[in-house]
């Protein structure tokens, strides 16, 4: 079965050591009290219900999946997961990051979010239980009416009832301006729903009491396209005035998808009919307000790639040095031995250093959005939130599709470093890559991240979020550009950036000629800017990682060891990509249809 040690100490260095957080969140009103014993106490006690109630139900919960009555429309996941989760709301885990106003205990998002990228290690099929509710709760306390509020916060907020996101529909995906599901005005202000929804994660279980469904769907005068959307609260189970369960609603799992992975997750085929809703928002608005649950949900979905690569990494990592096959090619390094360990192998080192290396930037990158959100939602200071909301915005697309992107890469060399064990389901090996595929497609494909970089949060406004970010990175370059030890990092980091700089120029200029030159380089585009945000990262962490290598800590050497790395084998993949974008649109749109 895979181990799972909690990256703790990895944690507590970007958090108090790179970014500073405590002094950060101190800032905010919040906040104020905070400090780093709180923090690391909190996560070392999450840590332990990781590794020690959730990563032993990976495998076989993997191994058994769900199952559906297909006579009671009820799905029963598998055999520990409920128990697990009366264990994570006896312990208060949901409540973690939410507003004590609802039973919450306010810590930090930051928090919250190392919490949930040890929990996706452990087991992402399990988290996703409680994941898709923590989005329910941030859509209904940004747009809820305060009746809303006060029936459905308190119950997410302790875990009592968990959430879902019901959007898809079998004749369209990301493209929501398509959906059919109608929602009828009632004369008690309730609304009556049909419909039909796929892919919803999380959709039915036994684990809870109720289920509250956030559901997209058409009022009868709605314009078309997506500015006719409305959204609505669809719980399982009718909610009394008193906030007590009452009648089951119509809405329920007519089937469960059959997948490549997560199968202890319950993806369900929802159907809707004449269930009762009530509206969330404004009428034909909906899609803006569930745009607050579709961000935090992208975020989530790469923190579970991120969870998958270091936790990949670990296993592969113990396998190669303990597995002895041939000898190195520089000579017997264990001649006591038949053969050497594993790792002595040049080739069998990149791959876990790639795992470690994109695990790592990751993690840097994936605190610094989390910290940024902190301010946005909590500073006094409306000008700080803006400028946050807007970097939170820039770097969202590439947390989700970079992150999956390099998740997928890390499994499949971690499973590679086991040989054919790697591809037995018993190592755990197999699972890590099936798992981390569904990451590049579901919240928007990683194509429509591209696009969205590209297009909307970069040529949208001519810049001015990247240029802003960039600024970070100059500042960062201009202060450590004299000091000698750091230039192996600084020159290729500033290099990049220079660009970067050049090539978002150059694809605008294109795109006015032609937009789809937009569609043509965003993929590549959005892979060299992440790896601009992973350098930055990188260079940070080595800059840490350099002034205290004197102390024998071994970390540091490890740190600066991963860090060159990343910046002599990872890092100029930009060059290749950057050549690609350029090509452009000519040799993608010359062949006429019928001949594919």
């Amino acid at each position: 079965m895979p181990i799972y040690n909690p990256p703790l100490r990895d944690m507590q260095f970007v958090m108090h050591e790179v970014l500073n957080v405590v002094d950060e969140l101190k800032m905010l009103p919040a906040h104020a009290d905070i400090d780093a014993d709180t923090i690391n106490a909190v996560l070392e006690e999450g840590g332990k219900f990781a590794a020690e109630v959730l990563a032993p139900l990976n495998l076989s919960g993997d191994s058994e999946g769900c199952k559906l009555d297909k006579a009671t429309h009820e799905v029963t996941p598998p055999k520990g997961f409920k128990e697990a989760y009366a264990k994570y709301v006896e312990g208060g885990w949901p409540a973690l990051g939410c507003d004590p106003e609802y039973g919450g205990q306010g810590l930090p998002l930051v928090v919250n979010q190392s919490f949930y990228e040890m929990m996706n290690s452990a087991n992402q099929a399990w988290t996703m239980y409680p994941g898709l509710s923590h989005g329910a709760y941030e859509c209904l306390h940004a747009h809820g009416t305060p009746e809303q509020k006060a029936i459905y916060l308190p119950k997410l907020t302790s875990g009592e009832w968990t959430g879902t996101m019901c959007l898809t529909e079998p004749h369209c995906g990301t493209d929501l301006g398509m959906l059919r599901s109608k929602a009828q005005p009632q004369a008690d202000g309730t609304y009556k729903i049909s419909g039909a929804k796929i892919f919803i994660s999380a959709g039915e279980h036994d684990m809870v009491e109720n289920i509250v469904h956030l559901v997209l769907a058409r009022l009868p005068d709605a314009p078309e396209g997506s500015k006719g959307i409305s959204l609505f609260i669809v719980p399982k189970f009718l909610v009394n005035a008193d906030g007590s369960i009452g009648a089951r609603n119509g809405i329920f799992c007519a089937g469960l998808e059959h997948k490549m992975g997560i199968h202890a997750n319950s993806t369900c085929q929802m159907v809707l009919e004449d269930a009762v809703g009530t509206l969330v928002g404004q009428p034909n608005k909906g899609l803006a307000a569930m745009f607050v649950m579709m961000n935090a949900a992208r975020l989530g979905v790469g923190n579970q790639s991120l969870g998958l690569t270091e936790v990949a990494y670990q296993n592969a990592a113990a396998y190669a040095k303990d597995r002895i096959q041939m000898r190195a090619l520089s000579g017997p390094k264990s001649p006591e031995k038949a053969a050497d360990s594993i790792i002595v192998h040049p080739d069998v080192r990149k791959m876990l250093l790639t795992a470690r290396a994109y695990a790592e930037g990751g993690r840097a990158l994936a605190i610094y959005v989390a910290m940024t959100l902190d301010r946005a939602i909590s500073s006094d200071d409306e000008d700080e939130r803006k400028e946050a909301e807007a970097e939170v915005s820039l770097l969202t697309p590439i947390i989700k599709a970079f992150i999956t992107d390099n998740g997928w890469i890390a499994t499949s060399n971690c499973m590679q470093v086991f040989g054919g064990h790697g591809y037995i389901h018993e190592w755990g090996m197999e699972q890590f890559v099936r798992d981390s595929r569904i990451n590049m497609l579901y919240e928007g494909t990683n194509t429509i991240q591209s696009l969205d970089l590209l297009g909307r949060k970069v040529l949208g406004d001519n810049g001015a979020k990247l240029r802003k970010f960039g600024a970070k990175i100059a500042a960062f370059v201009e202060a450590e550009g004299t000091n000698e030890a750091m230039q192996e990092f600084i020159n290729p980091l500033a290099d990049l950036g220079d660009k970067v700089t050049k090539l978002t120029t150059e694809i605008g200029m294109k795109a006015f000629a032609n937009p789809d030159e937009v569609g043509a380089a965003a993929v590549d585009y959005l892979r060299v800017v992440g790896h601009l945000t992973f350098a930055y990262f990188w260079a940070r962490m080595a800059k840490v990682a350099l002034e205290k290598q004197g102390s024998g800590d071994k970390f540091y050497t490890a740190k600066l060891s991963t860090a060159r790395f990343y910046f002599a084998k990872l890092l100029p993949e930009t060059a290749m990509l950057i050549r690609t974008a350029r090509a452009g649109l000519p040799s993608l749109m010359e062949m006429e249809e019928e001949l594919f």
